[in-house]
């Protein structure tokens, strides 16, 4: 398996925010990850972090899921702690293309050309004290400097690529290929997580881990060790 820092780094990068929490009390929100995996939001005049002086100790929740036919299961929540600053100007544009790449929403547009003005929707960002993590059979707790090291598995771009293929067109290889490696007839399978370390199948409501005899390094030895699991039956 990947470092669980990488493993959480890479979740957060393809995650929605799915709310916040500030002195108790759980708001919607809307947002995204930056590069740092920070997370970024857009607040609206009216709402609760809107012209909040000085910083704001805030928990917001990420939710990383995967559709596998027309179900969407969870696949790990990923809750970042700290406080909510105001983004510089010199970060507005790149903090609103993060936004926008989970959410997107005109008032981003004049979040940047009216920085700065009281009435205007504002970009605010994390600044991370820790992260407390739930994903499959593994919780815990990272602190920001465990998080924010870490990278996100680099061949995660095209680990989902290839994943949603499989699972599109393929998943009956797949099936008989779990069955072959495991010795025993199986039900449905689908393939769940796709790294650089290895591959997860969910088999019925349980997670089987292939690990690569050696990790990979790039796509296309990705998918070469995803090929030799399908067909080594």
């Amino acid at each position: 398996m990947p470092p669980i820092a990488e493993r959480i780094r890479t979740l957060a990068s393809g995650a929605g925010v799915a709310r916040l929490t500030l002195d108790g009390v759980p708001f919607p929100a809307r947002g995204g990850v930056d590069e740092r995996g920070r997370p970024v939001l857009l607040v609206k005049p009216g709402e609760r972090l809107h012209g909040l002086e000085g910083d704001a100790v805030i928990a917001v929740n990420l939710t990383a899921t995967r559709l596998l036919g027309a179900v969407e299961h969870p696949r790990g929540l990923v809750e970042v702690q700290g406080w909510v600053l105001a983004v510089p100007e010199e970060d507005a544009r790149a903090a609103a293309v993060a936004v926008a790449a989970a959410c997107a929403d005109e008032d981003l547009f004049e979040a940047i050309e009216r920085y700065g003005e009281p009435g205007a929707p504002q970009l605010m960002r994390m600044d991370v004290a820790q992260v407390v993590y739930l994903t499959g059979q593994d919780s815990g707790v990272l602190d920001a400097d465990e998080y924010l090291d870490a990278e996100p598995d680099p061949l995660a771009e095209t680990a989902e690529r290839v994943l949603a293929h499989l699972n599109e067109s393929h998943r009956a290889q797949l099936q008989g290929a779990v069955a072959a490696h495991l010795g025993t007839p199986v039900g449905e399978a689908w393939l769940w997580e796709l790294d650089r370390y290895g591959a997860t199948v969910r088999v019925d409501d349980t997670l089987v881990r292939f690990p690569w005899p050696v990790p990979a390094r790039t796509g296309t030895c990705l998918e070469t060790a995803l090929r030799g699991l399908i067909c080594a039956c």
